[in-house]
């Protein structure tokens, strides 16, 4: 039988040490506070007002230090970074007419592939294990046997999920399109002319001095790539707002061919976006939901693997369609390991800190058979966002992270409801928990994505205030049934 009284000691005693550690200064701080108030109780009013009359203050003085405080303050705040808000955000929700059930998909792919049986057993077994749902949806070109993946259907793709999630938006916030500063669109295997960011200028009639941006090719990690570039110029044009939108659009990207490699993506992903309004505002800050607090990017490129792990190309029949290779699990491993190298010190607590600093100088000095430490991310933050990528990505990052099932419950049911949207694919996950109810106010947020490249991001937020359990959205109609069991197997 296992020692439960010895493992419940040591939790105990994890427990104060970080306690302790994080709280240093605070006991540090009272012994001294403490000894102040008893010297001055000791002293009586008599002897304090002598001690205060027998020190000469000159009016020069007196005015230096003043200045000198005055300009260190304003220098302070003129440095300091502006805060960015997160306002509010919409997620587009597919209609019902394009839900493409289990058995929906694999009669297409055994009529579309009827000449290649191997291949349609290959995606059943994909599909199978893949942790999607029934409800899924696909474009309506993908509906047609044949699919039609013509310019056309995707660019009515395109204005279906970027203009439905850009209307709730606006509705949500009550912002008019004349106040929009700046515009961020990614979307990275459909990139047409004009841009959609052009597309999204003609339709909202936005003012000719906007600043506008249209992000292809950047993968599914590109939504917190906006995010940053949203940052960024945030900082240099005050009192501003910044609408984001994050999508991808399938219509084009459906793969004709048979090599199993590229015929993945045609399993995994669904049609999705997101808008996100973000602000530096300062009268934003009462009602804003979030602020950002940190972004790190992470761009394993310059290795010839992890830049083609994820690879747009044609099969030998001349098909285009998105590789993804073997390796990809370790080389997102290797990314997330570097990312969370650089954001680790700037989240977690000074008692994760020093066990893992400690446990680098016993490996490198004493034994470096040790077992190296992981952080315990749960003491930085409330709530994971990991991109819905499929089934082995939330599984891995469960482990690496040593998360538990309620802290990739959002990312498993935006997979199993929704697929793999892509960039959007956080925000659907933070919906899902505002929809739950458990976002309050101070919880803190890391949304973690990949990407082609092979890039590994982050993003941290705060909650603002407490969330209320909206009426609307994505999750409106559903999230009463939600968590759903995932089997590991769903036999078709």
């Amino acid at each position: 039988m296992p020692n439960f009284s010895g493992s419940v000691k040591l939790k105990y005693v994890k427990l104060g040490y970080q306690y302790l550690v994080n709280h240093i200064l605070t006991f540090l701080l009272i012994p001294i506070m403490v000894g102040i108030v008893i010297e001055l109780l000791r002293l009586g009013p008599d002897q304090i007002y002598e001690i205060w009359s027998s020190l000469h203050f000159n009016l020069l003085q007196v005015l230096c230090s003043s200045f000198f405080i005055i300009f260190i303050g304003t220098v302070y705040f003129m440095s300091k970074p502006r805060s960015i808000y997160l306002v509010d955000y919409a997620c587009y929700k597919p209609p019902v007419t394009c839900r493409v059930p289990f058995a929906t998909f694999m009669e297409h792919s055994r009529l579309i592939n009827s000449a290649n049986p191997k291949s349609v057993e290959f995606q059943m077994r994909i599909l199978e294990r893949s942790g999607l749902g029934e409800e899924t949806c696909l474009p309506p070109a993908n509906h047609y046997i044949p699919p039609k993946p013509t310019m056309e259907a995707s660019r009515g793709e395109a204005q279906l999920v970027i203009f439905s999630a850009i209307d709730d938006l606006l509705k949500k916030t009550g912002i008019k399109t004349k106040d929009i500063d700046i515009l961020i669109v990614n979307c990275s295997l459909f990139s047409p002319t004009p841009s959609l960011s052009a597309m999204v200028i003609n339709k909202y009639k936005l003012r000719s001095n906007i600043k506008s941006f249209n992000l292809s090719g950047m993968g599914c990690s590109a939504g917190l790539i906006s995010i940053d570039l949203a940052r960024d110029l945030l900082q240099v044009h005050p009192n501003s707002y910044a609408l984001v939108i994050s999508t991808e659009i399938i219509t084009p990207n459906f793969y004709k061919g048979n090599q199993r490699a590229m015929l993945l993506p045609n399993c995994l992903f669904r049609m999705g976006a997101a808008a996100i309004l973000l602000s530096n505002r300062r009268r934003e800050r009462r009602r804003a939901k979030y602020r950002l607090v940190h972004v790190v990017r992470t761009h394993k490129g310059a290795d010839d693997k992890a830049y083609r792990c994820v690879y747009e190309e044609e099969d030998p029949q001349g098909n285009v369609g998105i590789s993804l290779s073997k390796d990809l699990m370790v080389i997102a491993g290797e990314a997330l390991k570097s990312n969370i190298t650089t954001i680790g010190p700037l989240v977690l607590p000074a008692s994760e800190q020093l066990l893992f600093l400690f446990t680098l100088i016993g490996r490198k000095i004493f034994n470096p058979k040790w077992k190296p430490y992981i952080p315990d991310f749960k003491e930085a933050f409330e709530h994971f966002c990991i991109h819905a990528g499929g089934r082995a990505v939330i599984d891995e990052l469960q482990k690496n992270l040593q998360l538990s099932a309620e802290h990739v419950e959002a990312s498993r049911m935006a997979l199993h409801r929704f697929g793999n949207t892509s960039s959007s694919s956080l925000w659907y996950e933070m919906s899902y928990i505002e929809a739950k109810g458990r976002m309050k106010k101070g919880d803190r947020v890391w949304q973690i994505a990949f990407g082609s490249g092979f890039k590994c991001n982050s993003a941290v937020w705060k909650c603002n205030r407490t969330v209320k359990k909206p009426t609307d959205g994505p999750w409106a109609d559903c999230i009463d049934r939600y968590p759903v069991f995932i089997p590991e197997i769903v036999k078709l």
